[in-house]
């Protein structure tokens, strides 16, 4: 696997730039990678991102849309809103886990 610096933080990385060892995130990182594609993290991103990495930890892989919507409560026109084009992947970058199962 790929290792990358970025914002003073060295990790590793798969081909698409996912991190493979989600004990190397932080907040600070979410920070660089949400800028990276040109995300500016807002109260409402957080929410998101926060449930993604608990539910990671309790269900040992990234929750999909609609488990996000459902279980946590975000609305899907909320997520596109806030993530646009790509939510759960752009989520699931930001957030220092694996791409959701069935994202392109």
């Amino acid at each position: 696997m790929p290792v990358t610096t970025l914002g003073g933080h060295e990790i590793h990385v798969n081909d698409e730039g996912f991190l493979t060892d989600p004990t190397e995130w932080d907040d600070a990182l979410a920070t660089v990678l949400a800028t990276q594609i040109g995300i500016t993290l807002t109260e409402e991103h957080w929410n998101a991102i926060r449930f993604l990495r608990k539910d990671f930890e309790e269900k040992g892989e990234t929750a999909t849309l609609r488990r996000i919507s459902n279980v946590g409560g975000i609305g899907v026109k909320q997520l596109f809103a806030l993530f646009p084009q790509k939510p759960a992947k752009k989520m699931a970058y930001i957030a220092g886990l694996p791409k959701p199962q069935g994202c392109v």
